[in-house]
């Protein structure tokens, strides 16, 4: 980020990200599938003051291990499309940047481009994207268009092609090409649509877009990264704007554990040569706030069964302690957290009530940020690749 602001960004998937959490108090398990439920979460993020929340989606139901349905029936399964998400709560915020999760491994990008392009707009300009690789045969079963990606290396090879692919749609349209000339009856400009002509491994691809260009220009891409997945890294280096990364666990200090979570995304951009701005890099923490919080957990983890584990770091305990935890991984290179609620509504109501008040004090985020996502990154709407290249 140029702006030198801290991102705080919430991640939101049904209940919260303990598998009991649609057991907890407070919960509101029978509302997971419907529109006031998602609305109601997003509008506590955007009167917050959150920068963004992200939404999880997948091509099959959840499972303990994340590969297709267990047929256990004690955990949430099944979800909302993360998109449509998205679009229908952008009309009842302000501020909060949305941005939802789709697998582009069985996905065709022109749709991918149409629809968060449509995101942007219905938001005026706080859409991002948020695109996921798959290996799993059950999603691949659903589709039926080809089979798993012989290997991560071929399965993140696509997603760069997808990701270029729709940053060539959004730039199909030319900013002035809706031009509503009633007395010559000319809607838009023919010159300033533009065919993007991809054609690689993988797709093939014409265009122009069937939607005029989103208002940022080009909405913010956004991917997760473990800091030792190498693949997983260089694809965030070539073809993303943001980074979410789990600092791995270990008997190091947390602060060096981040600061080496930073170093291996600035390799992975060197080794990429990339040219752009570099990437926003944002630690994910899994949170469970409050004086109870502890007791919280340990209650979920009797239900579920078994202790609750996870790829990013755990946090339990009051929104004091998970700010000096911020303060010490900003002060190691980190320049946002994207936080995962243990529980939802509740700890997204800590988040938003006890945490960005506390991290307001210390200096370290300022009051919540009207304007476009982009923006909030320090980032700049970029020049259309095609302006210019007319008849």
């Amino acid at each position: 980020m140029t702006d030198g602001r801290f991102v705080v960004a919430a991640a939101l998937d049904g209940a919260g990200w303990h598998p009991a959490a649609w057991r907890a108090e407070g919960a509101r398990p029978a509302e997971l599938f419907t529109a006031r439920y998602w609305t109601d979460l997003a509008t506590l993020a955007d009167r917050g003051g959150l920068d963004l929340v992200t939404f999880e989606d997948a091509l099959t139901v959840q499972s303990a291990d994340g590969r297709g349905f267990d047929g256990r029936v004690d955990q949430v399964r099944g979800r909302l499309d993360a998109v449509q998400i998205a679009t229908r709560v952008a009309p009842v915020t302000t501020r909060v940047g949305l941005v939802p999760m789709t697998v582009v491994t069985h996905t065709e990008p022109f749709h991918l481009a149409s629809a968060t392009s449509t995101l942007d707009h219905l938001s005026d300009g706080r859409g991002g994207w948020l695109p996921r690789v798959s290996r799993d045969e059950g999603e691949a079963g659903h589709v039926h268009v080809r089979g798993v990606p012989a290997s991560a290396e071929e399965a993140y090879a696509e997603a760069a092609d997808a990701v270029e692919v729709v940053r060539r749609l959004w730039d199909s349209w030319e900013d002035d090409a809706v031009i509503r000339d009633v007395a010559a009856g000319r809607f838009v400009d023919r010159d300033r649509l533009h065919y993007v002509e991809f054609e690689g491994p993988f797709f093939r691809v014409k265009g122009p877009s069937i939607v005029p260009r989103p208002p940022q220009g080009q909405p913010v891409v956004a991917t997760l990264a473990a800091s030792d997945d190498e693949v997983a890294l260089r694809f965030a280096a070539a073809s993303c704007d943001v980074v979410f990364v789990t600092p791995p666990a270990g008997d190091a200090p947390e602060a060096a554990d981040v600061a080496a979570a930073v170093a291996a995304v600035r390799r992975a951009e060197r080794a990429v040569g990339r040219t752009g701005p570099p990437l926003v890099v944002v630690a994910d923490v899994v949170v469970f706030l409050g004086a109870s919080a502890v007791a919280t957990k340990a209650s979920l983890d009797q239900l579920d069964g078994a202790e609750l584990r996870s790829d990013a770091r755990l946090f339990t305990g009051p929104a004091a302690e998970l700010a000096d935890l911020i303060e010490a991984w900003r002060l190691a290179g980190i320049q946002g957290v994207r936080l995962r609620p243990g529980v939802l509504p509740d700890d997204l109501v800590a988040i938003a009530a006890d945490l960005l008040p506390e991290l307001r004090r210390r200096g370290i985020v300022g009051p919540p940020r009207d304007g476009r996502l982009r923006e909030r990154f320090g980032l700049a709407r970029p020049a259309n690749r095609y302006a210019g290249a007319r008849p």
